[in-house]
C-alpha cells in the first residue's frame, strides 16, 4: 500500500514537472508603429517569429475614441498604427524596427503611395525610455541606406486606440480585395513575407 503511495505521488509530482516545463514563462512586450496604411503594417508583423499579435488602431492624435471616419478625415490627428504584442526571447525590438525600415518609405512626409495624408505619416511611438534611444539610434543607422532625408517621427504613446473590427487581420480575411491584392501582397512578397 506504502509503495502505491509513494508512485503515485511520484508519477502526480512529475506530471506537475512536465506541465511546468512545457509552459512559456516568457514574458511579451509592445512596440507601436504607423507607416502608412495599418492594413500593410499588420499584415507585415503578423507574419514574423516571436510576434503573437497585431492590433490595428490609432494613436498620435488629440480625439479621445477616434473612428476611421474622424481619422481618415485628417482632423483628429491620429496616425493609422499598428500595435505588436511579441516576444523578446524570440524576436527584439530592434529586428522589429529593422523591418519597420524596410517595410515602408520614411523619407516621405504624410504618403506611403497612393495613401496621403497625415493619418499615414511614419512614427514609432515608444513605450518607454530604452524604446525611444533604440528607435533614435535605429533611425540614424537606417538613413545610411536612404538619400533623402528621413522624416519619422519618434514620440511616447501616449493612448492607443483599438481601429474598429473589420480593420483587424484585414488581409487575411480579405486576401482578394484590390487593396490586398494590389498593395499588400506585392509588399509581403518584396519582404520575402509570402
Amino acid at each position: 500500500m506504502l509503495r502505491t503511495t509513494v508512485l503515485g505521488l511520484l508519477f502526480a509530482a512529475m506530471g506537475l514537472a512536465q506541465g511546468q516545463k512545457g509552459t512559456s514563462m516568457s514574458k511579451t512586450e509592445k512596440a507601436t508603429f504607423g507607416a502608412g496604411c495599418f492594413w500593410c503594417v499588420e499584415a507585415v508583423f503578423e507574419r514574423l517569429p516571436g510576434v503573437n499579435a497585431v492590433t490595428a488602431g490609432y494613436a498620435g492624435g488629440t480625439t479621445r475614441n477616434p473612428t476611421y471616419t474622424g481619422v481618415s478625415s485628417g482632423t483628429t490627428g491620429h496616425a493609422e498604427v499598428a500595435q505588436i504584442t511579441y516576444d523578446p526571447a524570440v524576436i527584439s525590438y530592434e529586428e522589429l524596427l529593422s523591418m519597420f525600415w524596410k517595410s515602408h518609405d520614411p523619407t516621405t512626409l504624410n504618403r506611403q503611395g497612393g495613401d496621403v495624408g497625415t493619418q499615414y505619416r511614419s512614427v514609432i511611438l515608444h513605450h518607454d525610455e530604452t524604446q525611444k534611444l533604440a528607435a533614435e539610434k535605429s533611425r540614424a543607422e537606417a538613413q545610411k541606406e536612404f538619400d533623402d532625408p528621413i522624416v519619422t517621427q519618434i514620440e511616447p504613446l501616449k493612448d492607443f486606440y483599438e481601429a474598429e473590427n473589420y480593420h483587424q487581420d484585414y488581409y487575411r480575411s480579405n486576401p482578394n480585395a484590390p487593396y490586398c491584392t494590389f498593395v499588400i501582397r506585392p509588399k509581403l512578397k518584396k519582404l520575402k513575407l509570402e
